[in-house]
């Protein structure tokens, strides 16, 4: 388990955009549905949700590209203008104060394994799975999956977009 206090670094392919995670995400999805590995170009995307105060741009500026989701809500994407690489995104669900960083963009992304798999109905055949991390057909109920830290952190959140 990663402290709060640890800081995770990470960019794009080109080097344009830099950024850091100012602490520990607030949960890692693997998702398995089909537009994630459409979006992705292979079997699923890694995200780390992370309040989107708690990234800090080192370097260089992103293009934020509205983008077709399963549920119709959309969501934003931030890709480097020069190589294009996604960084983070934001859905409409969560909003804008949550950054889904794409966790293959870290410098270390293994310190950032998955803490639950997720739209497991759709995952290719070939993927294993490992034991010993949540995985559920379709989505999840974060109050019985996320850490109490976590979702102390959201219900702040939540209060900072409320007033």
């Amino acid at each position: 388990m990663t402290s709060e206090t640890e800081t995770f670094e990470g960019g794009c392919t080109c080097r344009a955009v830099r950024y850091r995670l100012t602490s520990k995400p607030l949960f890692v999805h693997c998702c398995h549905c089909r537009w994630c590995q459409r979006d992705s170009g292979t079997a699923f995307a890694m995200n780390a949700m992370i309040e989107a105060e708690r990234v800090e741009r080192l370097a260089g500026e992103v293009v934020v590209i509205d983008t077709p989701t399963l549920s119709g809500r959309g969501q934003k994407i931030a890709r480097c203008p020069k190589c294009r690489i996604a960084v983070w995104s934001n859905y409409s669900g969560a909003g804008p104060s949550i950054h889904f960083v794409r966790v293959g963009t870290l410098d270390e992304p293994d310190r950032l394994p998955p803490d639950i798999h997720i739209f497991t109905m759709s995952k290719q055949p070939w993927v294993v799975l490992p034991t010993g991390v949540p995985a559920v057909e379709e989505y999840y109920d974060r109050n019985q999956l996320w850490p109490k830290e976590s979702l102390e952190r959201l219900a702040v959140l939540r209060a900072k977009s409320a007033s």
